[in-house]
């Protein structure tokens, strides 16, 4: 029995296989559903349902987050995907209903399965939780043999979404780690699971992929070194700063804010060029993550949430992320005289940069 339903369940053999697109936008609804974000939850399926994802595959997938998320956000996600469907109805909008699973065989056995389903998972150690019986039961026969058994999703579409749910969880790193090994067990490659943090990043959040970058590091063996992330809903990230692109070393965005202030985001290890304002002064307040100012030819001074730094008009200077850390502040300028200007200079090079502690 479980042979046949692992040839059901299991649709590559993933060791040479990347993320799908129907995986890439799997990542993006399971992630924004353990987030609670329902408008991220509905931008996502739009895309995925653009990408060939079914409507069977999204509803499997919401369905089996409640048992990782819990019922209340899986229902929440559930009316969003019903809503969703409905708008792209009236909009004229194709969505593919997809097949359902296959009914399960009279005589299927969810615990025995469940439990087959579960060691493969653990890579092929029997796992059994003393502690909590029930639990146990729950989910062997439940998780591992009632949804899993379902074969509108195989297990590495399954591990993906589970994984992806995870990396939304804070606190969560001893269960995100179990999965990224049982994600691997169940078919999907390293390729594949070494791309979900840019998934995540570009369409979740920046904590999201920390923290799953930091359990791929950890189950894969390899160096890794966490970068300090910041909550992009406190203070908005804002758009790539292109205008002023030339005048930076690494990414860097912007925020307008009300009365002529502006939010700088700047990604870890980004600092703008040296610089100068003639005929005003510049006022830098830190809001979150970590950062440095410096002067020409004084030591550079950290910036923390909190920090608030006035740089005098015709001081040479640059201020920019540290290297393992996101970093925003909020900038506006003050006693600014008829003429005012920036000026432009060379860039901080890695050399002064790499010295700062």
């Amino acid at each position: 029995m479980l042979a046949s339903l692992l040839m059901m369940t299991l649709q590559t053999n993933a060791q040479d296989m990347a993320l799908t697109t129907r995986q890439q936008a799997l990542v993006a609804i399971a992630a924004t559903e353990a987030k609670g974000d329902i408008e991220g939850l509905k931008a996502a399926l739009n895309e995925g349902f653009a990408a060939g994802l079914t409507a069977s595959e999204a509803k499997e997938a919401l369905s089996q987050l409640y048992a990782y998320t819990g019922f209340p956000r899986s229902l929440n996600a559930l009316g969003a995907l019903q809503q969703v469907i409905v708008e792209r109805k009236e909009a004229g909008q194709r969505v593919d209903a997809g097949r359902e699973a296959d009914p399960l065989p009279k005589d299927y056995d969810a615990l025995s399965q469940g439990t087959e389903v579960q060691t493969r998972l653990c890579g092929g150690q029997p796992f059994t939780y003393a502690f909590a019986p029930q639990t146990d039961y729950y989910l062997k026969a439940h998780l591992f043999g009632d949804i899993f058994a379902r074969n509108n999703l195989s297990f590495a579409d399954r591990e993906v979404v589970t994984v992806s749910a995870i990396s939304s969880l804070p606190g969560c790193e001893p269960q995100l780690q179990a999965h990224v090994s049982g994600a691997r067990n169940m078919g999907v490659s390293d390729e594949a699971l070494r791309e979900i943090p840019a998934q995540l990043e570009a369409k979740v959040g920046a904590a999201e992929a920390e923290r799953l970058r930091g359990a791929l590091a950890a189950v894969l063996g390899e160096n890794y070194s966490p970068v300090q992330t910041v909550d992009f809903s406190v203070w908005p990230k804002g758009e790539p700063n292109t205008a002023y692109a030339q005048y930076f070393v690494g990414n860097s965005y912007l925020a307008p804010m009300e009365g002529g202030m502006a939010n700088v985001t700047f990604e870890p290890r980004c600092r703008n060029n040296w610089h100068i304002h003639h005929k005003q002064v510049q006022v830098l307040i830190c809001v979150a993550g970590r950062g440095w100012y410096q002067e020409w030819g004084k030591e550079a001074v950290p910036m923390t949430p909190g920090t608030i730094i006035a740089i005098p008009a015709e001081v040479k200077h640059w201020h920019g992320a540290a290297r393992d850390s996101w970093f925003q502040h909020l900038t506006y300028h003050k006693d600014v005289q008829e003429g005012a200007s920036n000026e432009w200079l060379e860039a901080v090079t890695d050399e002064i940069y790499d010295k700062l502690k």
